[in-house]
């Protein structure tokens, strides 16, 4: 099968479109012809061994992928040849074709495969952070950092699901118009972030933040917060990671809450699974729409991991084998 392969760990342009045995599925596997795979920013992290995880060489890239069932192994009842499903897979998605452990895979129907992919990783970290990490409230004000990338856009419109007011902060004129375009509420820049959020709260301060962005923003965020806010550390997309300054939650009386989506899946299965049933619901409703920027051929992996790793990527892209 055709493949995207990490040699070892470097810049994303190391990265090789070849050749790699066809998977085999194991006892409690299932094997999935690839119809669409997410790109999400932790791959490009993780081929250059920046990332929790630091697998063994060679490796296939991507966490996420949407196709038809090709074969079972043993003691698999969930899922049959022929069915078309969605998993998490950690590892493989770039490719034609992805072994994955049968409980983590689950039938789709006849839903767009993208719209999927965003709704795995993008949405269910989103969904998350917001339900079980923040605990966000209706009437709570919600600042989203990042807010045109496919994590932003589902804090976005979870947000407002949730009651919410957002706040989003995006880079350009053009990615504020796609937050508000998700339904925000309001839709500002990073400067003078921590002057405009004091305004814009009447000087109450936030009551949560989602932060995929760290650095500076992360330090104006924490002069932001209102009593009792939760400030959500979600990731660290402008490269810097951010000293927190601890005298600041102890007169503010706000928290710093790690959302790291993995570790949730891992330790809470059945939470995991009924956010998913939820998240499903929501956009078979039409509460929640994933923006999908583009569907790119699954050779061009690494030029579109470096675009979405440069921040330069509006919304979910996926990868078609």
């Amino acid at each position: 099968m055709k493949a995207v392969i990490c040699k070892g760990f470097g810049p994303i342009e190391t990265l090789e479109y070849g050749d790699m045995p066809d998977p085999v599925a194991g006892k409690g596997e299932a094997v999935i012809r690839i119809e669409a795979a997410g790109v999400n920013f932790p791959d490009g992290l993780l081929v250059q061994g920046l990332y929790q995880m630091r697998p063994e060489a060679p490796f296939v890239p991507g966490m996420e992928a949407v196709g038809t069932v090709e074969s079972v192994g043993e003691g698999v009842r969930n899922v049959k040849p022929g069915d078309r499903v969605a998993t998490i897979c950690s590892l493989g998605g770039y490719a034609e074709k992805v072994s994955a452990p049968a409980n983590r895979v689950f039938p789709i129907g006849q839903m767009d495969a993208a719209d999927v992919c965003a709704l795995l990783v993008a949405y269910g970290t989103s969904h998350h952070a917001l339900k079980q990490r923040a605990q966000l409230k209706a009437g709570e004000t919600l600042v989203v950092l990042g807010a045109a990338g496919a994590t932003g856009i589902a804090a976005i419109q979870i947000g407002k699901i949730m009651g919410a007011r957002v706040i989003a902060v995006a880079s350009s004129e053009e990615k504020r118009r796609f937050a508000m375009d998700a339904g925000a509420d309001e839709a500002i820049g990073y400067d003078n972030l921590k002057d405009a959020l004091k305004e814009m709260t009447g000087g109450k301060g936030v009551d949560v933040v989602y932060d995929v962005v760290g650095g500076d923003q992360f330090d104006a965020c924490a002069r932001s917060m209102a009593r009792n806010g939760r400030l959500l550390v979600i990731g660290f997309a402008s490269g810097t990671i951010p000293k927190l300054p601890v005298n600041l939650t102890l007169v503010k009386e706000f928290s710093v809450v790690g959302v790291f989506w993995g570790n949730f899946t891992r330790f809470e299965p059945q939470v995991y699974a009924d956010n998913m049933t939820e998240l499903l619901g929501w956009y078979q409703k039409g509460q929640v729409k994933p923006l999908i920027e583009g569907r790119y051929p699954l050779k061009d992996a690494a030029d579109v991991l470096t675009r979405v790793l440069g921040r330069g990527a509006v919304g979910k892209i996926a990868l078609i084998p």
